[in-house]
C-alpha cells in the first residue's frame, strides 16, 4: 500500500474553521453576539485557517481579525453604487482567465479557491467556474500573451495562486518562460499572511528558479496579523531574491486609524515588506459595513505621511472600471 504525506499547509485547510458557530466557541463568543441571532446566510461561506483565528483576540466579538472573516447580517443590506462586479473584471477579460486592464500587465486568474474567505472580497461574486486558466484554457492565455507584445509583466492571481501544488505551479511559470516578450512575474498572495506554512522552501525555490523578475504582492490588513510564523515565510521568500510589496483594505472598524496603519506600515517593512497600496474598498455587493469615506481616508493618509518616513507610507488609490491604472484618490 502506498501512503501518500499531506502537506502540512493542505492539513491546515482540512482543519480550517468553516462553521461561525464553531469559530465563536474557539473564540469564547456568543455567537447571538455577532450576528443578533442565527448565522446568516450570505451566501458566500466562510472559512478561516486555525494559525489566523489563533491571531484573534479571545471573548473580543469587535477583534479587528474577526471582524474581516465572520458573516454578517450587513452583508444582505444593498446600497447604490455597489455591484457585483465592481472593478470591471468582465469587460476586461480578454480570453477565459485572462484579465488585460492596463498597458505593458496582463492578469491571470489561476484558480477560485483561498486559504481564507474575505468578506470585502471584490471578486466573491466572479464566475470562477468559467474564467479561469485551468486545463485547456492554459493554451488560450499562452496564444493570447504571446500575441501582444507590449505584455511585459504578468500577475498571477484568483482566488490565490499558492492554492494551486508546487509541480501545477511550476509548470505554469514553465509555460510563462516561453513568451519571449514576458520580463517579469508578479504573484498577489494572501497566502504568506494566512497560511504561512504554505511557504516551504521548495516554492521559494520555485518562485526563483526562472528567468523572470518575481514580485510577491501580499496582503495584510492589520500588524496583528504578523506573527512569528509571517516573520518566518516571509524571510524564505526575501532569501530566495523575491521583491515583498503589500497592499492592505482601508476598512471600517478594522484599519481606519492611524495608529492601526502607523504599527502596520511599521511592521510589514521589520519583515521586509515595504508598503505599496492603500486601497479604498472596491465596492462590491455584500461589503458596504466595511465602506470609509473618501475624507476620512484622505485625513488618515495625510496623518500617516507626517507621522512615517515617505518609504513607509503606501499610496492611497482606488479602481474604477475601464480606467487604464489605479487611480491617485487625492
Amino acid at each position: 500500500m502506498i501512503t501518500r504525506t499531506v502537506p502540512a499547509w493542505h492539513q491546515s485547510l482540512i482543519n480550517a474553521f468553516r462553521e461561525p458557530d464553531e469559530l465563536a466557541g474557539f473564540l469564547q463568543i456568543d455567537p447571538a453576539v455577532l450576528y443578533s441571532g442565527p448565522a446568516p446566510d450570505t451566501g458566500f461561506p466562510m472559512l478561516v485557517p486555525r494559525g489566523f483565528a489563533s491571531r484573534m483576540e479571545k471573548q473580543n466579538p469587535q477583534d479587528p481579525l474577526l471582524l474581516q472573516v465572520i458573516p454578517r447580517r450587513d452583508e444582505l443590506h444593498s446600497k447604490q453604487g455597489f455591484c457585483l462586479d465592481p472593478v470591471g473584471d468582465t469587460a476586461a477579460t480578454m480570453a477565459p482567465g485572462v484579465l488585460h486592464k492596463y498597458r505593458g500587465r496582463a492578469l491571470l486568474i489561476t484558480t477560485g479557491a483561498c486559504s481564507i474567505h474575505c468578506r470585502y472580497c471584490f471578486r466573491r461574486h466572479f464566475a470562477y467556474s468559467s474564467s479561469n486558466t485551468c486545463g485547456a484554457n492554459m493554451d488560450t492565455a499562452i496564444e493570447y500573451l504571446q500575441a501582444n507584445q507590449d505584455i511585459e509583466e504578468v500577475i498571477l492571481s484568483g482566488g490565490d495562486p499558492l492554492m494551486l501544488s508546487d509541480t501545477a505551479l511550476e509548470e505554469l511559470i514553465h509555460r510563462l518562460e516561453q513568451v519571449d516578450h514576458i520580463q517579469r512575474l508578479r504573484i498577489h498572495s494572501r497566502i504568506p499572511i494566512t497560511l504561512p506554512e504554505r511557504v516551504t522552501p521548495e516554492l521559494a525555490k520555485i518562485l526563483v528558479t526562472n528567468r523572470f523578475q518575481t514580485i510577491m504582492v501580499v496582503h495584510s490588513n492589520h500588524a496583528n496579523e504578523l506573527d512569528q510564523a509571517v516573520s518566518l515565510a516571509m524571510n524564505e521568500l526575501s532569501q530566495q531574491g523575491v521583491t515583498l510589496l503589500n497592499q492592505s483594505v482601508l476598512l471600517c472598524s478594522i484599519n481606519n486609524n492611524i495608529e492601526t496603519l502607523s504599527q502596520l506600515c511599521t511592521k510589514l517593512f521589520s519583515m521586509g515588506i515595504l508598503p505599496y497600496y492603500l486601497h479604498m474598498l472596491d465596492r462590491v455587493q455584500g461589503a458596504t459595513h466595511f465602506e470609509v469615506a473618501t475624507s476620512e481616508a484622505i485625513s488618515i493618509h495625510n496623518q500617516l505621511q507626517r507621522r512615517l518616513p515617505g518609504y513607509l507610507v503606501p499610496k492611497l488609490v482606488y479602481e474604477k472600471a475601464g480606467a487604464k491604472s489605479k487611480l491617485p484618490v487625492y
